[in-house]
């Protein structure tokens, strides 16, 4: 009994170690499950190409990363411009549009005071403030600012200057984390494969087999039936704007088919940016880009989705969103977006012991 209590002691405080390191680090953490996914997604594309040919792995690998760098490397020489132009068109209309939805809401009695869409430095004064009155020696020297509003202004701009500076180099140093990850993954699978069967067991060591090539199968369908879903998410809503006649067709479809990796709350934010972007063109454009919307999600939903990806996951829809939810408010953009790979993990893991607990029930 007391070594029981004991090993159980140890197992619990292990337990909470391995949560307090998992909340602490998971950025990392999810930084290098992206790249993992990407070496799944590399790996599954050149076993793709293998049953075509039989050209070995290294070089299939090597064709299918030189396919995707010259199709990414053609898309930006040929709609970079656009891309861009569009970009900046699409940010302006948006935030337009924000600021009318802000007016109609206070017209209508709604406090909109947590909304903040314009500058507080253009804002009115309220009553009661102090007035201040102009002198002749300061309409002479307006327009010229003082020592103390050079500093002030000059410290704001190094500070913001920065901050944009970190960003970026935090975004292109996640970028190529995950992209040398990938390709580390996708180019000696077998090793990781085998280094991870290492550290399980050898009593268990066949159940982990099991478990690592269902979880990699799984994922690799899913992967490939995302990829197709988000190129016809793409060209669908890209091809319909542009009918339609919504300026920045391109660079809409191109958000709506990123956005597509994220079931449900993806399209919902998709939906939600080609309606506030169509709402410049006038509410017929704008009714038609929500009618668009809307046969773009069925498509999704109820075409693609229940063909693709019949064999790769089969998740309740309300229980996918409530895991999106709950990892979204806990891990922030990371955990939305990687909520179903770390659902479908878990899912093979349970079915495979719930498997095995029929199993001897079945023989008796």
């Amino acid at each position: 009994m007391a070594w029981a209590i004991a090993v159980g002691g140890i197992g619990a405080v292990l337990f909470a170690a391995l949560l307090m390191f998992a909340w602490h680090f998971a950025a990392t953490l999810f930084l290098l499950f992206a790249g993992m996914l990407l070496g799944v997604a590399l790996n599954a594309m050149a076993t793709l190409l293998g049953r075509l040919t039989g050209l070995p792995h290294a070089l299939r690998l090597a064709i299918v990363c030189l396919a995707m760098a010259g199709l990414l490397s053609g898309i930006v020489f040929l709609g970079g411009t656009t891309i861009a132009q569009q970009a900046t068109v699409l940010s302006n209309t948006i935030k337009s549009q924000l600021g009318s939805v802000k007016e109609f809401l206070e017209q209508h009695g709604v406090d909109t005071s947590y909304l903040d869409f314009t500058n507080a430095a253009g804002e009115a004064k309220p009553e009661g403030s102090a007035v201040t009155t102009t002198t002749p020696a300061a309409s002479q020297s307006h327009g010229i600012p003082g020592a103390g509003a050079l500093a002030s202004s000059g410290g704001a701009i190094i500070s913001q200057t920065l901050k944009v500076l970190l960003g970026t180099v935090s975004v292109v140093g996640n970028f190529f984390i995950v992209l040398f990850l990938g390709l580390a993954f996708a180019a000696q699978p077998s090793i990781y494969r085998a280094g991870l069967l290492f550290i399980a067991p050898a009593k268990y060591r066949a159940q982990a087999t099991i478990i690592v090539d269902r979880i990699g199968e799984t994922l690799e369908r899913w992967l490939i039936a995302q990829i197709i879903t988000m190129t016809a998410v793409f060209l669908v809503t890209w091809i319909g704007l542009a009918i339609i006649g919504i300026p920045s067709s391109f660079i809409l479809g191109i958000q709506a088919g990123l956005l597509a990796f994220i079931p449900t709350v993806g399209a919902i934010l998709g939906g939600l940016i080609v309606v506030l972007a169509s709402l410049a063109t006038g509410w017929i454009a704008a009714l038609s880009a929500f009618i668009l919307f809307l046969g773009v999600h069925a498509l999704e939903s109820y075409v693609l989705t229940p063909i693709i990806q019949r064999q790769a996951l089969d998740i309740p829809p309300a229980t996918l969103f409530a895991f999106q939810i709950l990892l979204g408010v806990v891990f922030g953009i990371w955990g939305l977006a990687l909520a179903l790979p770390l659902m479908a993990i878990a899912k093979v893991m349970i079915d495979h012991f719930k498997a095995e607990d029929q199993a001897p029930a079945r023989a008796a």
